[in-house]
């Protein structure tokens, strides 16, 4: 048995001492052929936030020699041809999608109390779903019989792909850790980790509520939708119960931005930046980068349309100031912004290509958007961060708490709570100090690759070469 035979343990321990990059290399090695022909199917829920963060992936396996495919809505058949991967669209699934939902559900518009609203979407939006995308998954399962199905944290056909097909299935969250546990107030109620007896019990209490009151339609809902299709597992928040079901959860972030938990679920790993697809970007440069002391960036992310909360707000608090804004509208109102706000300190773009301008940046602005607050932490820059719908104030409860910056804890924000928080994170040292020390833990972590072994150790059933970082 020669030295190279990575069936014994000895030997792998003997290569190692031997020469560490050579075992990397020899680790990445295995598990690419361990990965080469596996027949992979990404599923998502028609929304870029879930969507985007998993085209790095999909590439990935995809040049490991994986047969990649996607299922999703028709929105991303552009995108898709653009990375080359095969797709197959909503046939028997109802494609509602953040352009259409309001016409599809003309009475979602008149919900004013955002819980009702999201129960309505946990009802209709996702569980209802379900066995739609199953139907058209077990099609494609014919004539593409994928040995693994991966899919953002909120697809709600999980249960379904794991029960009936038997096939191992990877979520990827796109979100904060969205996983229940004793130590939290329920997800969505971005409350810090409890750390007294009379915390955990209020907690507890809040968590009941929470199933049993709150949203106990859309819990009741989904259970029974997977009791008709005979899959009997613990009610329970669709968030919660997604993660429960999927045989590996691939958290995006680190374990350093994360609220902790004592009974961190076994099949939960952190996966680091893990970021979406990067095509050729043409550089992008200013002259005015270089003129000013003070730099914003500024995102609105791409769903939110209405320029008031954030976008209108921020470029009014600092017009005509010696701060430099640069600012990402999504799309939304780029014209009409640029209009308005002439100043020469102020950019508006439709698009900015954030790794090219944080290393110039002082301060991100964003309205809660998760991925753009992780991306400023890997670039050790502090946040402000001012949203509170969709998760968003669970991004910036975990801004405030590990000191990475100011958390406005609004959806509209004054141009005067704008600047000052601005002023406070620049002027403050110990906000850069902490985004520092977080960053830390993406530093040495190819979050591709590492996601790759994970899932090239589930698919051959075997222990991760890599050691579980959680």
């Amino acid at each position: 048995m020669g030295i190279y035979d990575l069936k014994s343990d000895r030997q792998l321990c003997h290569i190692r001492a031997l020469n560490d990059s050579l075992f990397k290399v020899l680790i990445s090695y295995v598990m690419i052929e361990a990965l080469y022909g596996k027949k992979i199917l990404f599923a998502t829920v028609p929304n870029e936030a879930h969507f985007n963060p998993l085209t790095g992936l999909a590439k990935y396996l995809q040049d490991a020699g994986c047969d990649v495919r996607w299922y999703t809505s028709r929105i991303f058949e552009n995108q898709l041809r653009r990375l080359s991967i095969p797709h197959y669209v909503f046939t028997k699934a109802l494609d509602i999608n953040p352009v259409n939902i309001d016409y599809m559900f003309p009475e979602r518009m008149y919900i004013s109390d955002q819980p009702e609203k999201l129960n309505f979407d946990l009802v209709n939006v996702f569980a209802k779903r379900s066995p739609e995308y199953f139907a058209d998954i077990k099609k494609i399962c014919k004539s593409f019989p994928f040995d693994l199905m991966v899919s953002d944290c909120m697809f709600s056909a999980v249960p379904f792909v794991k029960a009936k097909l038997k096939v191992p299935v990877v979520t990827v969250g796109v979100v904060p850790l969205a996983s229940d546990s004793v130590d939290l107030g329920s997800y969505g109620m971005a409350l810090k980790p409890a750390v007294t007896a009379d915390q955990h019990d209020e907690y507890a209490r809040l968590r009941d509520f929470v199933s049993s009151v709150l949203f106990k339609r859309s819990i009741e809902v989904y259970d029974a939708i997977l009791k008709e299709n005979n899959i009997f597992i613990k009610p329970s928040i669709l968030f919660d119960l997604l993660i429960r079901q999927s045989d590996l959860h691939l958290q995006i972030g680190t374990k350093d931005f994360e609220f902790k938990r004592s009974d961190l679920g076994n099949n939960i790993r952190f996966a680091g930046a893990l970021l979406p697809y990067a095509e050729r970007i043409k550089p992008w440069f200013d002259p005015r980068l270089t003129k000013y002391n003070k730099i914003v960036l500024l995102s609105q992310g791409n769903a939110e349309t209405d320029t008031k909360k954030i976008l209108e707000p921020t470029l009014e608090a600092f017009k005509d100031t010696d701060t430099l804004v640069i600012a990402s509208t999504g799309g939304s109102g780029t014209v009409a912004l640029r209009e308005k706000y002439p100043a020469e300190n102020l950019i508006i773009e439709s698009f900015i290509p954030f790794e090219q301008v944080m290393p110039y940046a002082s301060v991100c602005i964003t309205n809660g958007g998760y991925m753009t607050t992780l991306l400023s932490i890997r670039h050790k820059l502090p946040v402000v961060s001012a949203g509170i719908y969709h998760g968003k104030n669970e991004v910036g409860a975990r801004v405030a708490y590990f000191n990475c910056g100011v958390n406005l804890n609004t959806e509209s924000p004054s141009p005067q709570e704008i600047r000052d928080a601005v002023n406070e994170v620049i002027a403050n040292e110990e906000y850069r100090n902490s985004i520092q020390r977080i960053s830390e833990g993406f530093k040495h972590k190819d979050a591709n690759k590492l996601c790759a072994n994970h899932i090239a150790s589930l698919i051959n059933g075997k222990v991760s070469l890599q050691a579980n970082e959680n």
